[in-house]
This record gives C-alpha cells, sequence and structure tokens, in this order.
C-alpha cells in the first residue's frame, strides 16, 4: 500500500507539499524544539511545547467516533473568559507555544472563545481549532480567523444522509450539514479575501462502518476548496467501548488510496497511513505528556486525554479553574504523574486505550531513549505549524 501513495507526499512522514511549505499530518514535529528534548534528558521539567484543550465539555454533536463519548464523568465546571486568560498568560510565562482548541467539547460554544484565542495571538501562542462547525458563523469567523493558525472542520462523511447517521442522528439531514458547509465555504472565501495565512481543511474520522463515504468525503473537500481532506484512525480506549474492529482498515486501503488520487493543486487529500495500517503501540512508558499536554473543557488538567474518566482519578493533576495553571505546573503532583507514567510502573499497552493524541511524539521519544533511532536537531526549514508537535 506504501507504494501506491502519491508522489506529492514524502514517504518518510507522510507530509504535504505546499506553496506555503511543508504541512506534516502524519508524523510529528519534535526534531524542530531539540532544546526540549535536551532538558528532557537532563531531568529538568520541561513545559509543554504543545496543549490540546477545550473551553467546554458542551457539544451538540453526538458523532459515533467520539472518544469524548467515554471519557466522562470527570468533574463538571464551566470555564469563565478570565480563567481562560490568566492560563494562556501561565502558558506564555511557562513557555508553551500552541494550543489546540480540540480536546473534549466544541469550543466555539464557549464565551471564552473569541477573548481566548484574540489574547493568545498578542502573547504570540499559535492557535489551531477543530470543530463540526455549527456555530462557527460568520461574525465569529470574522473575530478569529485572522488569528488562528489552522481550523480543522470535522465533516465525518461527504453526503447529508451519512453526515446525519454519524454526528447527530437525526432523520433531519440537511439543516445541519447545510449550516456547516455555509460557514466553511464563509471561511475558504474571508481566506482568499483577506489572504491569510490560516490553513483550512475537513477531517474524516473513518470507521468500518461508514467505509461508503470515503470518496464522497473526498469529493466534497475538493468542492468546498479547502486545502486538505484527512482521513484518520478512530481511537478506542482499552475496554473498546466504541467497538471498532481495526482489522476492517485493511479492506478499505483501496478505496482511501483511490481518494488521495483525487487531489488536485488547491486540496490535498491525505490519508494517516501510520495510524490506520497499525493500532498497535512500541512504546510502554509515555513520555509524550511532558511534550503534548490535554485539558479537558472542564478545566481538568491530566496527561492525556484517555485518562479525563473519573476512573484514572489517581492520574488527574488539577483543575485551572480551581487555581492556577502555573502552580499546577509547579507542584510535586505534576512531577510525580509525568514520573510514573514514564516508569516501568506504567504500562501503555494495556493501562490506555490505542493510539492516544501523543502517539507519534511517544513512539519517537520511546525510541530515542532505547537508542533505536535518535532524535537530531532539526536545523532546515521549519515545516507549517512547527509548534503543534
Amino acid at each position: 500500500m506504501m507504494k501506491e501513495k502519491k508522489e506529492y507526499l514524502n514517504k518518510e512522514n507522510n507530509s504535504i507539499k505546499t506553496k506555503d511549505g511543508e504541512l506534516i499530518l502524519d508524523s510529528h514535529k519534535v526534531a524542530y524544539h531539540y532544546d526540549r528534548i535536551e532538558a528532557w534528558e537532563n531531568g529538568e521539567k520541561i513545559a509543554p511545547i504543545s496543549v490540546d484543550m477545550a473551553l467546554t465539555r458542551a457539544c451538540g454533536a453526538m458523532c459515533s467516533f467520539c472518544y469524548a463519548m467515554v471519557q466522562e464523568p470527570n468533574e463538571s465546571a464551566n470555564i469563565k473568559p478570565k480563567q481562560a486568560l490568566d492560563l494562556l498568560d501561565d502558558f506564555a510565562e511557562i513557555g508553551v507555544k500552541a494550543v489546540s482548541l480540540v480536546s473534549d467539547g466544541e469550543s466555539t460554544l464557549s464565551k471564552a472563545y473569541v477573548p481566548f484565542i484574540q489574547h493568545a495571538s498578542k502573547l504570540g501562542i499559535d492557535v489551531g481549532n477543530a470543530t463540526n462547525g455549527w456555530e462557527f458563523e460568520k461574525e465569529k469567523i470574522d473575530q478569529v480567523l485572522p488569528f488562528l493558525t489552522w481550523v480543522r472542520f470535522t465533516v465525518g462523511a461527504g453526503t447529508p444522509e451519512g453526515y446525519a447517521k454519524i454526528m447527530f442522528k437525526s432523520k433531519d439531514h440537511t439543516e445541519v450539514f447545510d449550516r456547516a458547509m455555509t460557514n466553511i465555504k464563509y471561511a475558504v472565501e474571508l481566506k482568499q479575501k483577506m489572504n491569510l495565512d490560516v490553513t483550512l481543511g475537513i477531517q474524516m474520522v473513518l470507521t468500518p462502518d461508514f467505509k461508503d463515504e470515503i470518496i464522497p468525503f473526498s469529493k466534497l473537500a475538493l468542492d468546498l476548496g479547502v486545502d486538505y481532506g484527512v482521513i484518520k484512525h478512530c481511537s478506542d480506549d482499552e475496554q473498546g467501548s466504541l467497538g471498532i474492529d481495526y482489522s476492517k482498515y485493511k479492506d478499505m486501503f483501496p478505496l482511501i488510496s483511490e481518494a488521495e488520487k483525487m487531489s488536485n493543486d488547491k486540496t490535498k487529500i491525505i490519508a494517516k497511513w501510520s495510524k490506520l495500517e497499525d493500532e498497535n503501540k512500541t512504546y510502554n512508558r509515555l513520555y509524550g505528556p511532558q511534550f503534548l499536554l490535554q485539558l479537558s473543557g472542564t478545566g481538568l488538567v491530566a496527561p492525556s486525554g484517555q485518562f479525563f474518566n473519573a476512573r484514572y482519578s489517581k492520574l488527574h493533576i488539577g483543575n485551572f479553574t480551581e487555581e492556577r495553571f502555573i502552580d499546577i505546573f509547579k507542584s510535586d503532583r505534576y512531577s510525580r504523574i509525568m514520573n510514573y507514567i514514564a516508569s516501568p510502573n506504567f504500562d501503555a499497552e494495556t493501562m490506555m486505550g490505542t493510539l492516544p493524541i501523543t502517539h507519534y511524539v511517544n513512539q519517537a521519544l520511546d525510541n530515542h531513549a532505547k537508542g533505536i533511532k535518535k532524535i537530531v536537531p532539526n536545523n532546515g526549514p521549519k515545516p507549517m505549524h512547527v509548534n503543534f508537535i
């Protein structure tokens, strides 16, 4: 299957060459932050390069593939705008370089959404946002798009019928689909009108039940004129709560390759092959969260979104709605938990779900620590979105 991939793909890390630089969607970028690796090797407490978080746990969608469905329950909290801005100030003080608004909620629903993005830009912190696009309407787009590094719209299918089945389980499959498409088209138009650097893409979280949506999804990406359409795996927890049969991905590879070949000069279709091809981890220790931390839309700070559920309370570090994040970061508890998941006492194979958000970074750091493949400083041209590792 690797031989069938398009020529525009860099075979080593599945990156896309664009006029704005290299866009890496299926690998990591830690080699461009080698100072953090050196500090980590020296046993120093390092600030995360990137933080993945949400400003709320609320979401109007009911996506069948959503990992947030198995992250509940953890204690509810309402993140106030001031708390969100204080969080950014703390990020800036310790050296966090980027924030991705993804995690376990639809951040566009939060009152903190617009001021958060605008304040992050003032502080020099890059922000990206994954959204279903339902509430990402014209006024909001006007206020935030000039300050965002990327926006990735979750579009579970290429047809209104499939979209409804996957994302909101409704017989009325046109209203919400049309609303999302209208908002995406407006964002594309505004980007072109203002000549913005923001990268716009749509994402399909592929599950075996919806393989017939692969080609329609790719056609939709081309019709919308976004920069890319990405087809990725679905993560499940260690109990298999979402019921994903990873063995069935292989049967879909010909369709996925066909979709990639639909790419044109404006829109690239790309699959996250490294995760689609192999759901197994090659690491037992978890080093990645020190470089890429996750926060829940409740304010909970945990090493990984896969630990948000209350049953992992021993791995809950704190909550930034109750105390300043910088104090959480400086605490002994933060150090103890990061050291624990990086120790022989923790086993990523059995104690967490498949393919966490830190998967690429975990794998690279584990290989580095074992001497299998050392990470070396990359002083060449920086890829796009370099701070989103």
